[in-house]
């Protein structure tokens, strides 16, 4: 553990010099005509503070002096950002709703840095002000009961994107991890409706693969996929299947590759392995269909070996609860240690220039293919 510690704290501070090319070389006519940058599921707390406090509204949910600071030196327009109930105790309603309502104060009280993105205008209007667009997402639908009208209630709230199943299976169907992979339930129909109807982004992110294929066969709006990898890439039941991101962009929707562990099956994804499952993904759905989901956050870690101690305990909690995904390890980070902290997304756009993708596809997988689909849903 010790070596692989080191190996990833060095690895963490190195910039794309590992790739040949210089730090901060980000075309500067790219940087200049400030393209949109949209995290399609991720965050902006601060990591290094205690979790207690990156939980809790009473601390702003982590988001501190360095969080913003980092996050608009970043780039960074906009963020799809996970609240609600996901997995775990209360009940899931009461949960999701308390997350609403402190999300909502929060973003007021931080008015002069945040802004509570309910229209794609809402996202520009960000960019313009020099504030950072504040997306309310769910990552379970387990909170509607067996009351799909409560859709429109959190709607009302500011919610914009709810995904249907976490890895486990709920009342709407299966997640990724359930062998059975059972499809969208008689109930799980009547929420995307409700969805569909309250204009709500439907995120099949953490589905099991009959399910998406379900509800993006019945979606009568676009579909997303915030936060994924491509299972022709890395053969793991968090990854999707051809089948499925052929589907969701058919369907005129929208594709997020993270940057997690199921990059790369048995050893710790780089910034090349994201590279891999962009590439793939814009091959099967077409350069206008796929983007970026980080599931990270933007500050650096400072302390790696207290990180991956906490690591450790969460891998196990997680085991424990019967959550995790087969790719989740405790010597295995969930991010790429070569493309992190205020640059990361100016080097992701270095790699991709590299590659040899045009400006304009990199505009889109940077941040205007979301706006696109989600200013087509929300509106």
């Amino acid at each position: 553990m010790t070596d692989r510690r080191t190996f990833l704290h060095s690895a963490a501070a190195a910039s794309l010099a590992t790739f040949g090319l210089p730090a901060f070389a980000a075309s500067p006519s790219l940087r200049e005509k400030r393209p949109l940058i949209i995290d399609a599921l991720g965050n902006i707390d601060n990591i290094n503070l205690p979790a207690v406090q990156r939980d809790s509204a009473t601390y702003d949910f982590g988001i501190d002096a360095r969080a913003l600071a980092d996050a608009k030196a970043s780039g960074l327009n906009a963020f799809n950002m996970t609240i609600g109930y996901v997995f775990g105790e209360g009940d899931p309603y009461e949960k999701s709703l308390a997350d609403v309502h402190a999300w909502n104060a929060l973003i007021q009280k931080k008015s002069a840095d945040l802004l509570l993105v309910r229209s794609a205008a809402d996202i520009k209007r960000a960019q313009t002000e020099g504030r950072l667009g504040v997306i309310l997402g769910f990552q379970n639908a387990v909170m509607m009961g067996k009351d799909a009208r409560r859709v429109e209630v959190f709607a009302k709230g500011g919610v914009r994107v709810i995904q249907l199943t976490y890895n486990g299976p709920n009342q709407l169907g299966d997640g990724s991890t359930v062998p059975t992979n059972k499809g969208l339930t008689p109930f799980g129909y009547e929420v995307v409706a409700e969805l569909n109807r309250n204009h709500i982004l439907v995120d099949l992110s953490h589905s099991g693969e009959q399910i998406c294929l379900d509800a993006a066969a019945a979606s009568k709006s676009p579909i997303i996929i915030s936060h994924t990898g491509c299972r022709a890439v890395a053969d793991l039941p968090r990854n999707k299947t051809d089948k499925e991101l052929r589907l969701v962009a058919e369907k005129g929707g929208f594709v997020g590759i993270y940057s997690m562990p199921f990059l790369a099956v048995g050893r710790q994804p780089m910034a090349a392995d994201l590279i891999a499952h962009i590439e793939h993904a814009i091959n099967i759905c077409g350069e206008d269909h796929v983007g970026f989901g980080t599931d990270g956050t933007v500050p650096q870690i400072d302390d790696m070996a207290s990180y991956m101690k906490g690591l450790e305990d969460e891998v196990r909690q997680r085991r424990a609860a019967g959550i995790s995904a087969p790719g989740e390890r405790p010597d295995i980070v969930p991010f790429l240690p070569d493309l992190v902290g205020r640059d990361k997304f100016w080097k992701l756009a270095d790699l991709l220039t590299k590659r040899g993708h045009s400006s304009s596809r990199i505009e889109k997988i940077l941040g205007a293919n979301f706006l696109r689909v989600a200013d087509g849903v929300w509106s």
